[in-house]
């Protein structure tokens, strides 16, 4: 072969590689701008999409009618109602968050979602609400305190605040003494209190409102130990960039508390372990 046609194809294949190249970055680019701008529009463009788990009573669960309800889902109606944005609730898996938040799928996380330890890493809303960290138990169990869970198997959700908890410094001795050497997880709390009720586990270590739902629903089934593992907030989380959003939702928020609106909807959940003294929001 001659060295004019080798010089031929070179060019010929080189030229092919530019073109992919081009291509790609240019797909890539189309894509990640699309994303961007699902994200960063959101309710700018008239939709809120609210991702939540569907198993977290009493802020999102599904309802006796099988509708999704809860007091999260119902304070993002309200503020949607009121900026003129249509309210979707977009039930997710909790550990996929992030890249449902990131692809722009949901315009946020509103959900008993801790604004404690994720600094940085949202743009939140200013906190509304104040939660615990605490850990729940059989009535009559022998687990009184922190020490007797020696040797116990406690069970949180996956990617939780409370698994947060015991996993940090505070609680690491804790965390080795426990069964297997560390806190057992699960998808959902419902499912995690149906482990604690067949015994299977010997504790739930979970939110405050979730401890409260429980024993308000199931009598004297489940009893919570008297100190908490931690004290935070619940904030409404947005995409890093989305400042102007989150500052909207506080406004609505605040104007929901003055006018009454909040208390309202505290007193509809109330039989269901949640208390207005704990909004912070004002």
């Amino acid at each position: 072969m001659n060295k004019k046609i080798v010089s031929m194809i070179v060019a010929a294949l080189a030229a092919c590689m530019l073109a992919f190249v081009l291509a790609g970055c240019a797909g890539g680019g189309s894509s990640s701008s699309s994303a961007a701008s699902s994200s960063a529009s959101g309710a700018a463009e008239g939709t809120l999409v609210v991702g939540f788990d569907s198993a977290y009573p009493p802020y999102g669960y599904v309802g006796d009618n099988g509708e999704y309800t809860g007091f999260d889902l119902d304070l993002a109606q309200e503020v949607c109602k009121r900026n003129g944005w249509e309210y979707k609730a977009e039930p997710i898996d909790w550990d996929a968050k992030d890249a449902l938040l990131g692809s722009g799928s949901i315009t946020c996380i509103w959900n008993g979602f801790t604004l404690e330890g994720r600094e940085g890493k949202y743009e939140f809303s200013e906190p509304y609400m104040l939660n615990e960290q605490v850990v729940v138990v059989k009535k009559g169990s022998d687990i009184k305190t922190f020490d007797d869970l020696k040797g116990k198997t406690v069970m949180t959700q996956v990617d939780s605040a409370a698994l947060d908890v015991l996993e940090g410094d505070d609680y690491k001795d804790l965390s080795a003494s426990l069964a297997g050497g560390a806190p057992q997880t699960i998808s959902d709390y419902n499912n995690a209190f149906l482990q604690l009720d067949s015994g299977a586990v010997d504790a739930v270590a979970c939110d405050l409102s979730i401890a409260a739902y429980q024993i308000s629903r199931t009598g004297d089934k489940y009893e919570q130990l008297s100190e908490p593992l931690s004290s935070e907030h619940y904030a409404v989380g947005f995409s890093l960039g989305q400042k102007d959003l989150a500052e909207t939702v506080t406004k609505t928020l605040k104007e929901m508390y003055e006018d009454g609106t909040v208390e309202k909807l505290c007193e509809k959940y109330a039989d269901e372990g949640l208390s207005f003294d704990n909004w912070v929001l004002k």
